[in-house]
């Protein structure tokens, strides 16, 4: 059984607004000194349907407890072990995932202690670690990094997505990798510099991530390489099965939905216009001190009870 950890958590996760958390977090929560003050977030929230079972909090502590047990002496590694896992777990739609408050109830009053365990630099945690963008907040990016990176069922690419965190403090906030093609082909790309042993894969993951956003829109990809219709029925039945789906396993890649993969010629026709872009982009070399701090410098923090919703991409609602 997994820790409770060293607060009361509640058995069902909610909705928590960005004011609640915009009144309650300071330093004390984000530097882990201090435990969020439980009583009066849960006032502030709504909770979720207890009824279903996709909404129990105990299958994602028992996840954030292995994650800080096995990674201990490499943090950021956890996001590879986690990103797929979390999001086999918190199955829902991407309407459900874009509701910012559903995140903040899990930063704040689920594992708290995660987000900073994961994100503390010297010494606090970044407020958007807790409540911010989907890319940037602690447990969202990880959620979208697997919804948008999977290959249908298929989570093995969410691995290499979460293998250089420019992935996700980059690529992930680009609106075209919502065009799945163009996502796979990034991915192609990125592991082939990472199985290449290329110097510094982040500098170029920052520079082709840059080069494709803006060399075409996803309606220039989807007519370069086109994607199959998302199956949403088969998405709503994966949804479904989690009133009965055993917790994922901890040595062995979960199965996602089979709501339809990605065709394998579109992605072999975006490959070589990426390489053609990589060559051509100008790879910014960063300074060491940078480098080590990149994953909370390159994304800028966003002030906690600011709204999301006005935010959100069209492809989250």
């Amino acid at each position: 059984m997994p820790r409770r950890g060293p607060f009361d958590i509640p058995q069902v996760l909610g909705l928590l607004p960005d004011a609640a958390v915009a009144k309650y977090l300071g330093r004390g929560i984000q530097s882990g000194h201090e435990n969020p003050p439980q009583v009066a977030l849960r006032k502030a929230s709504t909770s979720l349907s207890d009824t279903e079972a996709r909404w129990r909090t105990a299958p994602i502590r028992a996840l954030v407890e292995q994650a800080m047990a096995r990674f201990g002496d490499n943090r950021s590694a956890a996001d590879g072990w986690l990103a797929p896992r979390l999001h086999a777990t918190l199955r829902m739609t991407r309407s459900e995932a874009g509701d910012g408050r559903l995140w903040n109830h899990l930063a704040m009053l689920v594992a708290p202690d995660y987000v900073v365990w994961r994100h503390k630099q010297a010494e606090i945690a970044q407020s958007s670690r807790f409540c911010g963008p989907h890319y940037t907040q602690c447990f969202s990016r990880l959620w979208w990094a697997a919804e948008l990176f999977r290959n249908g069922p298929d989570y093995r690419p969410v691995e290499t997505a979460c293998a250089v965190q420019d992935v996700l403090n980059t690529t992930l906030r680009l609106d075209v990798i919502d065009h799945r093609p163009t996502a796979q082909a990034l991915l192609r790309v990125f592991e082939r510099l990472l199985s290449g042993g290329t110097p510094r894969p982040g500098d170029h993951v920052n520079a082709l991530s840059s080069a494709v956003n803006a060399a075409g829109s996803t309606l220039v990809y989807d007519v370069l390489a086109p994607d199959v219709p998302r199956l949403v029925d088969e998405l709503q039945d994966w949804i479904a099965e989690a009133e009965e789906a055993p917790p994922v396993q901890w040595e062995r890649l979960p199965e996602g939905p089979h709501d339809g993969r990605v065709p394998p010629d579109s992605v072999d026709a975006l490959v070589p216009l990426f390489d053609k872009l990589l060559s051509e982009a100008p790879v910014r070399r960063r300074g060491r001190a940078r480098e080590e701090a990149v994953e909370d410098t390159t994304v800028p923090a966003q002030r906690p009870g600011v709204s999301l919703d006005k935010e959100l991409p069209s492809w989250m609602v």
